[in-house]
């Protein structure tokens, strides 16, 4: 047990290389190989960001933790919660939410079986350390070609960790943290933490949140050293969600850093949500085997007004188990350990319900043969209207994993991992009333449209990745990963055809651990076929379809160096070359008044930079003051698949800290986009030509006080 709590330790004290942030030595991930491993052995790219990045940077959403790691794209347009998240291109299809990306918590998936993950129920205050490893064929990604993002929370086993935090900022922010925790017994730990946020967001319109989370951890010890964790947790969850942009808009904003009364109909989405979670792990060890079985369940429920329609869910449940075995063993002399495990995960939706929206602002017109027609201007209110539709859906995945690590020298290490997967989808809907997306109204259906989908899936993911020492202080990596991916459930609604990804990564690396400087070097090269991709239509409408093949090479460069004991210094560079080598794009042509076709192959895929870097500068002195400055740069990028324009990017968005830190107590200042530099998180085009574009924050300032007791 000594063990395992010097190993949360470690992750508190030491920096941060690979977030670009601090310089990390003899950094340890937990999770990558679910074995301890030191990152610069772990035969991928992983980042790993700590508790005093987290802290320091006052990381209250997880994408202002890993926006500045190299190959990962983490924007918000509603300072809330609800972020775009791209790993080396994964994820890129999303609408909203995040797919093709496992996220976990404390080993347990946070992701649901067709890969989308909600992160409005993760508090990022009570995270102490987050581990994001990049590309296909992870032993913890089921149905994620992507990568995954391991969230490691406050240990109940750490009395230490007694908080309480207060911050108040511009913008009508608030934020308010208590954890406590503590020893209740001879063998039992307690602890509970509550978190409260707010924001106004007046800037702009219909973009105010608030949440409130609590939750309870119990950790038992038995007298075998077994041990068993486990929490429960509340959150509620109100979030508005901004209109978007047209051009002309946003070169006004632009000029003023305000977006009011945009002409977008849909001026009332939000994200009203109320979640319930539980988990339990336990672990024991007998001789060398240890077992690992979780257990969790979530049940939750959303109001959530978005394009054409409101949805009302409130049945919706999902549970599942991991039973993991390890065994350490001799191989080649040497140590070596074997992981193998079961999964078996259930999502569950009964009766999910959409309406119209109630109050419109609508024109009626009669056409020549006495058709009428009432277009929606303008939404009023998110007031549901008339029952549009009702839907179940159950996802299950199952499935099996292996993985052996073990070194046939003293300087060579091997990994090899192979997980098998089945996904099964069962949907079953009724729609009374459609919302037509080329004239912006509702259709009454004559008679109801009932939709069946019965689809399953056979996912498979191996990895081989070999890492040798050239030195004490630096090692070269290489691997090659294949693995496949499942559309989710809303892709298969628009495209019951859609079949599955198969990426296949190729990839080679440094990493060095040295006294005064640390750097990570990965080129890779990631074939994808049938990669489902978003396409824009003329009506705004997003429908999915199977790309031919992309191809996605890059280079990621990661440095921090020492210039003293105090002064820390370095950035991360991403290069981005991801084309399509055989899509045709199926798209409403106005000027021939019928569907088309037209090959992209060549084009690049949108949204993704060239070229993508940041740089800080941290200073930590013995009298207790502290100051980190980062600033990023986006590099331009196409909007569309066509390839016809091109967004500018941004360059430099600064953020400073400065703080002072005595004894127990806290103080700091965050400012975020120091500058006050105003400019779109996205930008994208339709096939028809029409420009959308979703602001980014402007400057943001808070003031924080925390004191551990």
């Amino acid at each position: 047990m000594k063990l395992k709590y010097s190993l949360f330790a470690l992750i508190a004290i030491n920096a941060n290389l690979l977030s670009s942030e601090v310089v990390n030595f003899d950094q340890m991930s937990i999770t990558a190989t679910k074995v301890e491993t030191a990152t610069k052995e772990v035969t991928q790219s992983i980042a790993v960001v700590d508790e005093k990045t987290i802290e320091d940077k006052n990381i209250l959403n997880i994408q202002q933790a890993i926006e500045n790691i190299p190959g990962v794209i983490a924007e918000s347009s509603s300072n809330s919660p609800s972020p775009k998240l791209v790993i080396r291109g994964a994820g890129l299809k999303a609408r909203y939410g995040v797919r093709e990306i496992m996220v976990m918590k404390d080993g347990v998936p946070m992701t649901d079986p067709d890969s989308f993950t909600r992160f409005d129920y993760i508090d990022m205050q009570d995270v102490s350390s987050i581990e994001v490893q990049k590309g296909p064929g992870s032993i913890n990604a089921a149905n994620a070609t992507g990568g995954v993002i391991q969230l490691i929370t406050k240990s109940v086993f750490d009395d230490s960790i007694n908080r309480v935090k207060a911050g108040i900022g511009d913008d009508g922010q608030q934020n308010f943290n208590l954890k406590v925790g503590d020893k209740i017994s001879e063998n039992d730990y307690a602890s509970v933490a509550f978190s409260s946020r707010k924001i106004d967001n007046s800037w702009r319109d219909n973009n105010d949140f608030d949440s409130s989370q609590l939750s309870l951890k119990h950790g038992h010890i038995f007298k075998n050293d077994s041990t068993i964790e486990s929490e429960i947790a509340y959150t509620k969850s109100n979030m508005n969600l901004p209109a978007s942009m047209t051009k002309t808009e946003f070169e006004e904003f632009k000029q003023t850093g305000e977006q009011h009364n945009t002409s977008d109909i849909w001026q009332n989405s939000a994200r009203d949500s109320e979640i319930l979670s539980l988990n339990t792990k336990y672990e024991k060890e007998f001789g060398n085997f240890t077992f690992k079985p979780r257990f969790y369940f979530n049940t939750w429920d959303h109001y959530h007004p978005v394009t054409g329609m409101i949805n009302d869910s409130d049945d919706n449940n999902v549970f599942g188990t991991d039973l993991e075995l390890d065994n350490n063993h001799k191989l080649f002399s040497n140590d070596a350990t074997f992981v193998t495990g079961l999964t078996w995960k259930k999502d569950q939706t009964k009766d999910a319900k959409k309406y119209t929206y109630k109050d419109l602002d609508t024109t009626t017109t009669t056409s020549w043969g006495g058709a009428t027609t009432t277009r929606i201007n303008r939404t009023l209110s998110n007031e549901k209207g008339d029952l549009a539709s009702r839907e179940d859906t159950d996802t299950t995945l199952y499935g099996i994993y292996a993985m052996e690590s073990f070194k046939p020298t003293e300087k060579l290490s091997i990994d090899i991992s192979s997980r098998l997967d089945k996904l099964d989808f069962n949907i079953n809907s009724t729609d009374y009333i459609a919302y037509n997306y080329s004239n912006d109204s509702y259709n009454y259906l004559t008679s109801d449209e009932e939709t069946n989908i019965d689809k399953s899936y056979t996912l498979l993911s191996n990895k081989l990745g070999f890492s040798y020492a050239l030195s004490d202080t630096t090692n070269i990596y290489t691997s090659i990963a294949r693995a496949n991916q499942a559309p989710t459930t809303s892709e298969l609604e628009t495209n019951e055809n859609l079949d599955k990804t198969t990426s296949i990564n190729y990839e080679i690396g440094l990493k060095s651990r040295a006294n005064e400087f640390a750097y990570d070097l990965a080129i890779y090269q990631n074939n994808v076929k049938d990669e489902v991709v978003q396409i824009i239509n003329s009506d705004s409408q997003t429908d999915y379809a199977n790309a031919g093949e992309t191809e996605k090479r890059g280079l990621e460069f990661n440095l921090a160096y020492n210039l003293t004991k105090n002064l820390q210094t370095g950035g991360a560079y991403a290069y981005s070359d991801y084309t399509y080598k055989s899509f045709t794009e199926t798209y409403y042509s106005s000027s021939l008044r019928a569907m088309t076709q037209a090959s992209r192959d060549g084009n690049y895929l949108p949204y993704i930079p060239k070229n993508l870097y940041s740089i800080f500068l941290a200073l930590n002195l013995d009298n207790g003051f502290k100051s980190r400055v980062t600033a990023k740069t986006y590099g331009s990028y196409y909007m569309d698949n066509a390839n016809t324009q091109k967004y500018e990017g941004y360059d430099l968005i600064t953020d400073l800290m400065v703080g002072y830190e005595r004894k127990n107590h806290n103080i700091q200042l965050n400012i975020n986009n120091v500058f006050d530099k105003y400019y779109a998180m996205d930008a994208s085009k339709s096939t028809s030509g029409e420009e959308t574009y979703k602001a980014a924050a402007p400057r943001s300032t808070m003031l924080t006080y925390s004191y551990k007791f």
